[in-house]
Order: structure tokens, then sequence, then C-alpha cells
């Protein structure tokens, strides 16, 4: 058995606190990381780790023996990262977290460029709405939405990708049962799909800012979850303007009240600052600076007519169309 993954092993067991947490982060059994850790044990003739069914802790020697390794670790894989700069290829597996609007088809064809230009790199992508521990988890990058970029953790780097505009969507089934709102004033009789705990919208207008009371039918946690429960007519929610034109939603999606946005957001590709970034890493970064703004978002079918009847007329008109 290799020491010094038995080494990298135990130092991940202790970090993530338990044998099955450091199994699924290092994608092994929970028996491997335990023949792991006693191997270590065995070759240093003494116990590292105390055991029992609910928690673990290191003994002395344990400890003392996490912190040197610790610091051999992170010196090795800063000598890793030095030597990996140097080379010409990008190579190697790219933990990747996206927020869930993206597992959409646009963003597919993006990755599927990406991975044509470096077939070297295993690009493995995490689809969340959730701030990730780049370095706790294991993630080379992290895109993140957010309007206020002092909200990004400090001590990473963080470099702007693009906007990202939201505007308010319902489905054509929800617009016929339903009817299309006229004005802010009717949207106290529609049902909404909640964004986590939002029970207001915040929608800018011709004269400025405004935060709208809502009726919450409905709530999720996940940005792609919120798009197929507006397509299941559930009821009005907050879309990005790129669900209109995805295969998975653009012939159930209507855009309502198309007058007034949602407050407009900045798509950030974050990640651990190194004096040395490993070209998987800057090959990726790279990309999607360059590629994502180059694809600018679709323009949305403006209703001008905000009648039941025009819903319908807009829906037939997209069937026709072929799209």
């Amino acid at each position: 058995m290799d020491t010094l993954t038995s080494i990298r092993v135990f130092r991940q067991v202790v970090e993530s606190g338990s044998f099955v947490a450091a199994a699924d982060r290092l994608d092994m059994s929970t028996a491997m990381v335990s023949k792991h850790v006693m191997h270590v044990e065995q070759r240093l003739g003494t116990r590292l780790l105390n055991r029992n069914t609910r928690a673990l802790s290191l003994t002395e020697p344990g400890k003392v023996y996490f912190e040197r390794t610790k610091s051999i670790l992170e010196d090795l894989q800063q000598t890793e990262l030095e030597l990996g700069s140097l080379s010409t290829t990008p190579r190697g597996t790219l933990r990747v977290s996206y927020p869930s609007f993206g597992a959409i088809q646009r963003v597919a064809d993006l990755l599927a460029e990406y991975q044509r230009l470096y077939p070297e790199v295993i690009v493995d992508v995490s689809f969340e709405d959730r701030n990730v521990d780049l370095i706790e988890e294991g993630y080379d990058v992290a895109m993140r939405i957010t309007a206020d970029a002092a909200s990004l953790p400090a001590g990473l780097i963080a470099r702007p990708v693009r906007s990202i505009h939201f505007v308010l969507g319902a489905s054509h089934e929800y617009i016929r049962r339903h009817g299309m709102p006229n004005s802010l004033d009717d949207l106290s009789r529609h049902h909404f799909i909640g964004v986590g705990n939002l029970d207001s919208l915040p929608l800018k207008g011709p004269h400025g800012m405004l935060e709208v009371p809502i009726h919450v039918a409905m709530r999720y946690r996940s940005a792609v979850g919120v798009g197929h429960a507006a397509a299941a007519g559930i009821g009005i929610a907050p879309l990005p303007v790129v669900f209109f034109e995805d295969t998975a939603f653009r012939k159930q999606l209507v855009p309502v009240l198309t007058q007034f946005s949602l407050r407009e957001a900045t798509l950030y590709a974050v990640y651990v600052s190194r004096k040395y970034v490993p070209l998987k890493i800057r090959s990726f970064i790279d990309f999607m600076l360059e590629r994502v703004p180059a694809h600018p978002e679709p323009a949305l079918p403006i209703n001008d007519d905000p009648s039941p009847r025009a819903a319908v007329a807009l829906n037939a008109a997209e069937v026709g169309d072929g799209r």
C-alpha cells in the first residue's frame, strides 16, 4: 500500500471528521479509507485516532503527526503546482461548482467546447446553489452569482464573467388559467414560486426599484428547480433570461411584465489565489472569460398585448416557427 496515499487519506479523515465523509470526498470505499489509516498506524506502531460509533478524535501522537504531515503535504502540493505550471498541456480532473441555473443546454455546449479544446482535462461539474468551500471541499473553480461582490469570500480571486438578467415568467398554461397580469397591482392575485425564503420581489421599473409583496404557493431552493416548477404551471417565478431560449423551457415559458426586471447580478469565476495556478484552472478561467461574454443573452419574446388571448397566440407562434 502506498504510504504517501495513506498519509493523504489520514489527513482527509481528520479534516472531514469521519471515515464516511473522507471516503465520499476521495471517491473510495469506507473500507479502503480505514485500511489506509491502519496502514499508517501499523507503520508508525502507534494509534493516531480514537474511534467510536459517533465520533473520532486525534490521539496525542496523532495530533503531532497530523500537523507535521499537513505541512509536508502542503509543501509537496506547492512543488507539484510549480512544476505543473511549466507544462504546456492542461490535464487532470477539474472540479467545478456551478449554480443550478447552469444545468441548461447553453452551458453544456460551452463545456463541450472546452473539452474539445483540452481533451486531457476531465471536467467534474456539480450544479448546486450554495457557497462551497473551495479548499475544504476540493473544488478548483466555483462559478458564483451575486449582486454584491463584497459577499464573495475574502482571500479568493473572483473574476467577473458576465451580467445575468432575471425577469418574471410563467407557463403558457398558467397564463391561460389565470390571465396575464397587466400591472404590478395584478400580481397580488397570482401564485408565485418562491426562491428560498423570499416573500417579496425587488423589481426594477421605469421609476426605480420597488419591493412587491407576493403570494408564495411553493418554494424551491434550486434555480433550475424554479424553472421546472414554472414550466409545470405552478405560478409566476423570477427566471434567468437564458431559460427562455433553452430547449427544456422555451416552448413552455412566457415572460411576464417585461417592463420590469429583477436586480441584475454578476456571474463570477472564483478560485484560490496561488503563486502558480495550474494550467487546468488557468485554461478554464481564460476560456470562460473569453467565450461566455461572446455569447449574448437571448432577446426575450416580448408580448406587447398582455391579454390571455395574446399568450395563446404567442404560444402558437412559437410552435409554428419550430422552436
